[in-house]
């Protein structure tokens, strides 16, 4: 009998199906400096113990996009392994904080089934939860591009999912422990808030960041991402592309680092509407970003907090100053790597500090 698995292929999936993912995995202070080391990331929730609190928080949680790439990476040996490509996110929520020393677990659930026309792939729709010890903190769909094992194999379950192409406002989580926010924006070095962005304003975020082989492989495999397009040299030589391809994972979190230049005071993610991986990224490429601002909501009974919904596009090769993004026909631009669609917390004028 095989003992070693060659992961699923688009006949294993069925619909309604539950796959627990195996290798809990305990996030600590290690994590959090090797994500920093990677990404360079600022914000400043995620680097000051003193800043946390003074939030009503016991110290820095983990940055928002490690615990994401964490539960994603759980769920890559079950899901995506013999992926063509991952598709895109939708209904994505963070639902609270995750502290060092807190162990990460992920569920799925098989929400979607299509083959493709060529019969050679199947479309599946998961929705995936994140847990930390035992405590849900994260949930999101995302659809993949998935390898049939035969062509010519039969394929009888077809259901694609409606799915909300917007998380909306009410259905926004803010952290259970936060408190009222206090914050100094000589800390953030930034003095914009809430008040200050205005719907379809767009930010050059200047800044670049070249991605390096080494680098982008040892961050996939932080997250215990084992999807072989981005380590299987030899097979990848033999792609369109010709070598290994970057995890998406990385350009997102690079593009939300670089992102800080002109939103400092984006503190906490809240929810990802809609994302897509527009065009591949291999080592040597350098990662450019621009923001939009989509719009802008309230909480209710909170005047020191607002959720801005913005665009992040990531660029590779190429300055973000002319907003990249779709040619005439409406096809993405050939530099564009990322459209991700997500909605922040920043905090209201009335939460900044003056000296």
């Amino acid at each position: 009998m095989e003992k070693a698995t060659r992961g699923r292929f688009f006949e294993d999936f069925r619909l309604g199906q539950e796959i627990v993912h195996a290798t809990p995995r305990t996030l600590t202070e290690g994590d959090a400096a090797i994500y920093l080391a990677l990404t360079g990331s600022r914000l400043l929730l995620h680097c000051d113990d003193g800043f946390a609190r003074r939030q009503g928080l016991p110290r820095a949680p983990l940055a928002d996009l490690l615990v994401f790439h964490t539960v994603f990476g759980k769920s890559v040996p079950d899901i995506s392994l013999n992926a063509v490509a991952n598709l895109g996110y939708a209904e994505g929520r963070f639902l609270d904080f995750v502290w060092p020393g807190e162990t990460i677990t992920a569920v799925s659930h098989v929400i979607g089934l299509r083959e493709t026309a060529s019969r050679e792939n199947g479309v599946v729709w998961v929705r995936t939860r994140g847990f930390a010890d035992g405590r849900p903190v994260l949930e999101y769909v995302r659809w993949v591009l998935v390898r049939k094992r035969s062509r010519d194999s039969a394929t009888s379950e077809v259901a694609v999912p409606e799915l909300r192409s917007v998380v909306p406002p009410q259905a926004l989580v803010l952290p259970p422990r936060l408190s009222r926010l206090a914050v100094d924006p000589r800390a953030t070095g930034y003095p914009w808030c809430f008040e200050d962005y205005e719907i379809g304003e767009r930010i050059d975020h200047v800044d670049g960041m070249g991605v390096m082989e080494s680098e982008h492989r040892l961050a996939t495999r932080l997250y215990q991402n084992t999807a072989r397009v981005h380590f299987e040299d030899q097979v990848q030589r033999e792609s369109r592309l010709g070598r290994c391809i970057v995890y998406g994972g990385v350009v997102m979190s690079i593009a939300r680092a670089l992102s800080v230049n002109g939103l400092a005071n984006a503190l906490h993610l809240l929810a990802i509407n809609a994302g897509t991986h527009a065009n591949p990224c291999v080592a040597g490429d350098t990662i450019y970003a621009w923001s939009e601002v989509l719009d802008k909501a309230e909480f209710p009974g909170r005047d020191d907090v607002g959720a801005l919904r913005l665009r992040l596009v990531a660029v590779k090769n190429r300055s973000a100053a002319g907003f990249p993004l779709r040619d005439a026909e409406g096809r993405y631009d050939p530099s564009v790597l990322l459209d991700l669609d997500y909605w922040v917390l920043v905090p209201r004028r009335s939460a900044l500090l003056h000296s």
